[in-house]
Order: structure tokens, then sequence, then C-alpha cells
């Protein structure tokens, strides 16, 4: 049976936070939501609380998954960290990455990390 898009997005998601895990973050939240935004992931590691955003594309033939995070995406996710900061009371260091993920056939995967990748 052929994955839809949320399927592939919701697998990119478990894909990027088990790579999290593995590389010492801790996992705050999941599919965060504030208004109509949402953070994919919000993970913390040494005091540095990261939203992450997690991209997974089949293949590169419309270019990579990391290209596809536009300026008011990114936008939209600082305001939604913006607002989980002010609930949360955090006081630390925050930092946006981005999670490019291709999905390739019999279940096999590349994954790539991009730190601080709106600045």
């Amino acid at each position: 049976m052929k994955k839809t898009s949320r399927g592939r997005g919701r697998e990119g998601e478990q894909l990027a936070a088990r790579f999290l895990q593995q590389k010492g973050y801790h996992i705050e939240a999941r599919n965060w939501r504030y208004k109509r935004y949402e953070v994919d992931l919000i993970a913390c590691k040494e005091n540095i609380l990261v939203f992450v955003e997690v991209k997974s594309r089949r293949s590169e033939a419309f270019g990579f998954p990391e290209q596809f995070v536009n300026k008011a995406q990114a936008s939209r996710i600082m305001e939604a960290a913006e607002a989980y900061i002010h609930e949360r009371g955090w006081q630390g260091n925050i930092r946006f990455d981005i999670i490019a993920i291709k999905l390739v056939s019999s279940g096999q995967h590349l994954i790539e990390h991009f730190e601080d990748a709106f600045s």
C-alpha cells in the first residue's frame, strides 16, 4: 500500500525523534500546536531548547527536503516557539533546526541535521 504524504511526514518525524535521541537530545514535545501553527519536534540538549522542522521526501527531483522550509514557514515556527517559551517560562538558549530525511525504498533513509537553520 502506498503511503500518503501525511504518513511519510509522520514516519519522518519518528525517524527524526529517534535520530535526536541517539544524539543525546530529550524530546520535550511532538507536533506542538499554537493557533494554526505546528512545531514538529521540540527537543532539549545541554540547556538549549531546539525547535525542529522535519522535512521528508522520497526523491530530490523537486529539490532537497531542507529547501522546502520557506521564510513564511520559518516565521510561523518562530512565533509558535515564542508562545512555547512563554508558556514554559524557558530562560535558556534556543535554536531552530531542520532535519531533512530522504526516504528511499525498502525502509532505508538518509538523515541530515541542519543546526541553527533559520539564522
